[in-house]
């Protein structure tokens, strides 16, 4: 059983205000955990509600996986409260993108932008970097790799656990056909966590300015996906900034026409998956 909590939904930058209040405006980040591993995806300003509740319940160890190095999925680390805690054992893993992730984490860390050094705190902190279609084992998590079309190197993880299956893929933008890499890594998944911030209309730029080459997606191409994997749940994330609660619920109910098994994701969700679930599909 792989239980997920969604502490951050929203892209770009945190988007707070009472237009925002029903799905959320923190930035990325999404706990994935099993009854002894808990992972934390990505390090968007959720990242901070994400250590509250670990230190609330008396946990100080994680890993951190990050789908890239932008700073909408790593603002939230310097406020990770589990950072400050003596003794805390914080793994932080990203993809390999040419500069050593610790240098990368280091740089919003540091004087003068901040007032605590990297290298100052007092938990364990190590890093990592994977590559494409690696597999990590962490805890009794299995978790897969494979690179993504954005902006710099980003990556979409699976992980699994006793038959139960979650992937997540955000900023990524899609093809003229179903990305086939991204396919494989989602075949049969129970939940496909997908990026989705721009409407069709937005992203061929027939509502404002055109987002192609921009790095993100649309929830037609994530139902397109979903179908050609096999999912059984699909996840609309990384909300567009300026889309207000109104707008995510339309953006919802038109997915949901098209593929009834869809959710847009907000603060506070909590989904299982299981093989029990797998099964009965």
């Amino acid at each position: 059983m792989i239980d997920v909590r969604f502490f951050g939904v929203r892209g770009s930058i945190p988007s707070p205000g009472p237009d925002t209040v029903e799905f959320g405006g923190n930035t990325s980040c999404v706990e994935v955990r099993s009854k002894t591993t808990r992972l934390a995806l990505d390090a968007g300003t959720g990242l901070r509600g994400f250590g509250n509740a670990m230190l609330a319940e008396g946990a100080r160890e994680a890993t951190v996986l990050l789908s890239h190095v932008h700073w909408d999925h790593i603002q939230g680390l310097p406020f990770f409260g589990p950072i400050y805690v003596p003794g805390a054992r914080i793994r932080v893993v990203a993809g390999q993108n040419g500069v050593p992730l610790e240098d990368t984490l280091r740089r919003q860390m540091s004087a003068p932008v901040f007032p605590v050094d990297l290298r100052a705190l007092p938990a364990e902190l190590s890093f990592g970097e994977v590559r494409d279609r690696e597999v990590l084992q962490i805890g009794d998590l299995t978790v897969t790799a494979a690179r993504l079309n954005h902006p710099d190197a980003v990556y979409a993880y699976r992980v699994e656990h006793e038959g139960a299956s979650v992937v997540y893929a955000t900023d990524t933008e899609h093809y003229s056909c179903v990305d086939g890499r991204l396919r494989a890594l989602a075949a049969g998944a129970d939940v496909l966590i997908y990026d989705a911030q721009y409407l069709p209309e937005e992203y061929a730029g027939e509502r404002g300015p055109s987002r192609i080459g921009w790095g993100h997606s649309t929830y037609e191409a994530g139902i397109a996906l979903a179908k050609a994997a096999g999912v059984r749940k699909l996840v609309l994330f990384h909300h567009d900034p300026a889309r207000t609660d109104a707008g995510v619920r339309e953006l919802e109910a038109r997915a949901q026409a098209l593929f009834p098994s869809t959710l847009a994701a907000r603060e506070g969700l909590v989904l299982t998956a299981s093989r029990e679930a797998s099964e009965a599909a």
